[in-house]
């Protein structure tokens, strides 16, 4: 005759065979989910360290070709780096390494082609302002004004909001047009604030355009 026990525990097995026959198949796709998608996360996590490791390889090779004056092999790594590993930092940073040895050894359409590549595509947003910023630079030595103002980040902030206005003024001034070159000088004050010492260029700018300066650098300025 069975105990008060095992008719209890009779009873316990009975109810967890019913549940799982109601929602076995149910958690075992949920199961296969999680672990999917941890094997897919891990997977992911892997392949990005992979790919940061391999980059940060040829990194060192355009640092050592950067400090060398080598500009033949630093475009050539950087080639490599930007066909395999575009989407990494290291790309970004070794596209404003790259294009700075290009420009020392006068190869100013190299250093135009790698700075819009990092303006266009770097995967980081600081990089690709910085980028911008320094192509249009290289645009304005070449006197191509009008690519260098399309060259200029767009929807800046902060600090590069003043850089960009700053350069958007300079390329202005190499236009022949003052008014809007001092306009334009004007909103890098504004961004910059009162502090730093690149604002007292731009209001060097300013005076040699004739041009009073906002109430504020004057007064910033008196301070000094």
């Amino acid at each position: 005759m069975a105990s008060p026990l095992d008719l209890q525990e009779q009873e316990q097995l009975d109810q967890l065979k019913d549940f799982w026959r109601r929602y076995g198949t149910l958690i075992t796709s949920v199961l296969t989910v999680i672990l999917l998608a941890l094997a897919a996360w891990n997977g992911w996590n892997w392949w990005q360290r992979s790919q940061a490791t391999k980059a940060g390889v040829l990194f060192d090779e355009i640092d050592k070709a950067v400090i060398a004056g080598d500009a033949d092999k630093a475009g050539r790594v950087f080639g490599d780096l930007r066909d395999n590993f575009g989407g990494t930092v290291f790309t970004a940073q070794a596209a404003l390494l790259a294009a700075k040895v290009q420009l020392d050894k006068a190869q100013a359409e190299a250093a135009v082609a790698t700075l819009r590549w990092a303006a266009e595509k770097a995967a980081d947003e600081g990089y690709r302002r910085i980028a911008g910023l320094r192509l249009a630079g290289v645009l304005l030595d070449q006197g191509k004004h009008e690519e260098a103002l399309a060259a200029l980040p767009k929807d800046s902030e902060g600090l590069f909001a003043a850089l960009t206005a700053d350069r958007r003024g300079d390329i202005l001034l190499a236009q022949g047009k003052s008014a809007e070159a001092v306009a334009a000088f004007g909103q890098a004050l504004k961004a910059f604030g009162n502090e730093g010492d690149y604002r007292r260029v731009v209001e060097a700018k300013l005076i040699a355009l004739g041009s009073p300066l906002p109430a504020a650098a004057a007064a910033s300025g008196v301070a000094r």
